[in-house]
């Protein structure tokens, strides 16, 4: 028996090709929220929540590129002849329900989900003895970690809330409001905001303002293995791809061309590196790249900038020094990039779109901080994700790779970088199903 740990996007594509790939593994994936498919991302009930990939892209299956067209093609939810359809996010998750759905008819009896938790996972010499909160012990084979993101630190401070969260009350429509965080997860923010009314004045604050870019429709560079500088230093490396960009742009080019060509030896590029060469690109490089490789529909980045022109959404580069209660609101003080002066704005809510929790022994799933607790698994010494091999297994505190105990998706970003979307997750999803199998 294979269990699985999380039933969101990862979860639910890896146990999908596991029942297709062989008949001989019972999985058991287990899912607190009860229903699969959703997980952060497509858990969302907003219609204005896109996906940030076109519909082109997104099948879970690799070796079957338009299964996901096909699928909503058959539902009148797309034209078959759009080049450039973003669909809702929450379409995704419901196309991620039937995708196991019809691969557990196929393969009927071996997949069993339970709503709970897992919060410890032992190995034995016969397998894997995993416990969930409600107390049932499971024993399995093989466990898979596939939580994906975690967004909510163990220990929250009392002042920021997280969007859609019980803490996430209402507000007057024009009151002023703050988000930590210039990313797609304030976006998100943003969107919900106006699905609400709100109309009051939205300010914004990340260390460098930067906001993700527009998506155009693709005409990637093909490039070959031999055109990529694999292992070059990372200021030498954004060289070469600037001075390509340059030349891509004369040429009468886009300079996502280049980016999107690039993706298939993105993950390569960063296993290239060693440590010290990781850590200058999270620390000077990471948030342009960010902005330029995972961009907005066209839909929604028009929308957000529509907000800016019009005065209803400020972007702030700069850093929050303190967050004081000040009656019913909050005084904020920050420091905008490159000044020494300080600036105070008082809003009626703080939102934290910070992002993912880069340190999993901060993380609020137990399970993880159990793993990491117990030496059965470390994080990396840049506190990206867990310490994988590049066949997903856990790395122990001893240095040595597990057999039993293995991780898919966003908690191997250490080993992988690009992992966090469905392109690069339905890959190694399959991969490794083949290898369990």
């Amino acid at each position: 028996m294979i269990v699985i740990v999380g039933g969101g996007a990862t979860g639910a594509i890896f146990a999908a090709h596991l029942l297709k790939v062989s008949d001989a593994n019972r999985i058991v994936l287990v899912e607190k929220r009860g229903r699969v498919g959703r997980g952060l991302a497509y858990s969302t009930t907003l219609p204005d929540h896109l996906l940030n990939v076109r519909a082109q892209n997104m099948s879970a299956l690799p070796d079957d590129p338009g299964h996901f067209v096909r699928w909503l093609t058959e539902r009148d939810l797309m034209d078959p002849n759009e080049p450039f359809f973003f669909a809702p996010r929450k379409v995704y998750g419901d196309y991620l329900e039937d995708l196991l759905r019809e691969a557990d008819a196929e393969h009927s009896g071996r997949l069993q989900i339970i709503s709970d938790e897992v919060i410890s996972a032992i190995p034995q010499a016969s397998g894997v003895e995993v416990e969930l909160a409600s107390g049932q012990t499971l024993q399995a084979s093989r466990l898979v970690l596939a939580t994906g993101h975690d967004i909510e630190p163990l220990n929250r401070d009392e002042i920021s809330v997280r969007m859609d969260t019980p803490e996430d009350t209402e507000l007057p429509p024009d009151a002023p409001i703050l988000i930590m965080g210039s990313g797609l997860s304030m976006v998100d923010a943003v969107l919900s905001l106006e699905a609400r009314g709100h109309r009051g004045p939205v300010t914004v604050v990340s260390r460098r303002g930067l906001l993700p870019q527009r998506q155009v429709l693709p005409h990637p560079i093909p490039f070959t293995e031999n055109d990529i500088p694999f292992g070059l230093e990372p200021s030498r490396f954004l060289g070469w791809l600037r001075d390509r960009v340059r030349k891509h742009v004369q040429a009468g080019g886009n300079w996502r061309d280049v980016v999107d060509g690039l993706r298939p030896y993105n993950q390569r590029i960063w296993q290239s590196w060693p440590e010290p060469s990781r850590k200058i690109f999270l620390r000077h490089a990471k948030a342009w790249w960010d902005t330029h490789r995972h961009r907005m529909a066209p839909e929604v980045h028009d929308r957000i900038q529509a907000a800016v022109q019009e005065g209803r959404l400020a972007i702030r580069a700069g850093r929050i020094l303190r967050t004081e209660r000040a009656g019913a609101d909050f005084t904020v003080t920050l420091r905008p990039r490159g000044s020494q002066q300080e600036e105070t704005l008082r809003v009626a809510r703080v939102y934290d779109c910070t992002g993912i929790i880069r340190n999993i022994e901060d993380s609020s799933r137990a399970i993880l901080r159990g793993l990491v607790e117990a030496g059965l698994a470390k994080t990396d010494p840049l506190r990206l994700s867990l310490n994988v091999t590049r066949d997903c297994q856990l790395i122990g505190r001893d240095g040595k790779a597990s057999d039993r105990l293995y991780a898919l998706g966003p908690l191997t970003r250490s080993e992988f970088f690009e992992i966090d979307a469905v392109p690069e997750i339905r890959v190694q999803a399959a991969a490794l199903a083949r290898k369990l199998s």
